[in-house]
């Protein structure tokens, strides 16, 4: 196995949350004889920026075949278009890029807003849609997708002094890869039909927020609640049955709170392991840093 993160692909957003950061703790969670299997399936069903995603199709190539799906239409259009026409894509990024570095401060934010209305409010091809998911996604506060209950994005602009609009070396390597996944929109339960015991599902959802302050779980305008975190363990579950082996990331609301134990008893089950992170996304600095995060899988989590 190699010791690189990446080889070439790797996410062509930045998602909050994503998972770069535990790679290898991911790795370290896998079956130990992930390298050997044949014919694995690899599904992921809230896949966001495909951080997992992209180091795993190329830390094991003997995985032929991944599902990928999400909620959100506008990042899998994304997804289908860095796949199908990332030529288009990348002429689209170029426009934009050497439309908006040159601008002032002040016209930066005009066009960027005028960018995210004409996201928010017209009917466009989807090579559009793409490239002004990832031209906003670049170019506004954090790199936060957020949505309202209306379903609009509306995350403010971001100061960057030479954002990468337009990254064409990530995108052709990434639809290299896309090659071998399909492509889904669509509830996570939607995945349930590729649960067997060739099957490795790795699970991200928006995370049970540790306070009522710190949610970034607006990825799409219906919200991610408790009952939805219950009914993904029900999934779990279900896919268990089948023999499919599953890892799962989630906040450790009873790092932030010792009374606060729904995951750990939602999930007593399954083994549950706390891993490091760190968290980036704060107006206010001094609340960054390292937290505590679980990893919950059916799989022997022994560190080896």
């Amino acid at each position: 196995m190699q010791n690189t993160i990446y080889t070439s692909a790797k996410p062509f957003v930045k998602w909050v949350g994503g998972k770069t950061q535990l790679l290898k703790d991911i790795k370290h969670a896998l079956p130990a004889n992930l390298a050997q299997m044949k014919d694995i399936i690899y599904v992921e069903p809230f896949v966001g920026g495909g951080a997992v995603l992209f180091w795993i199709l190329q830390q094991f190539p003997n995985i032929k075949r991944a599902v990928i799906n999400d909620i959100n239409p506008h990042l899998i259009t994304t997804y289908k278009i860095v796949k199908e026409q990332p030529g288009k894509l990348i002429e689209r990024l170029k426009v934009f890029q050497n439309e908006y570095i040159p601008l002032g401060e002040e016209d930066r934010k005009a066009y960027y807003l005028a960018k995210r209305d004409i996201y928010n409010n017209s009917s466009l091809p989807e090579v559009e849609i793409a490239a002004l998911f990832i031209f906003l996604n670049r170019t506004c506060f954090n790199g936060l997708y957020r949505v309202n209950s209306k379903g609009k994005f509306n995350v403010p602009h971001g100061k960057y002094a030479t954002p990468r609009i337009c990254d064409e070396d990530t995108i052709l390597a990434d639809s290299h890869v896309l090659q071998k996944v399909e492509i889904l929109c669509g509830d996570f339960e939607e995945t349930a039909i590729y649960a067997s015991s060739n099957s490795l599902f790795y699970f991200d959802p928006p995370y049970k927020p540790l306070s009522k302050t710190s949610s970034f779980n607006s990825y799409a305008k219906e919200e991610f609640d408790d009952n939805e975190q219950i009914r993904l363990r029900d999934f779990c579950c279900k896919i268990a049955e089948h023999k499919a082996n599953f890892i799962l990331s989630n906040s450790d609301v009873k790092g932030k709170n010792e009374d606060e134990g729904f995951f750990d008893e939602i999930y007593n089950a399954y083994n549950i392991r706390r891993v490091m992170a760190t968290r980036m996304v704060n107006a206010n600095p001094d609340k960054r840093g390292k937290l505590s995060e679980l990893m919950i899988s059916n799989i022997n989590m022994i560190y080896r």
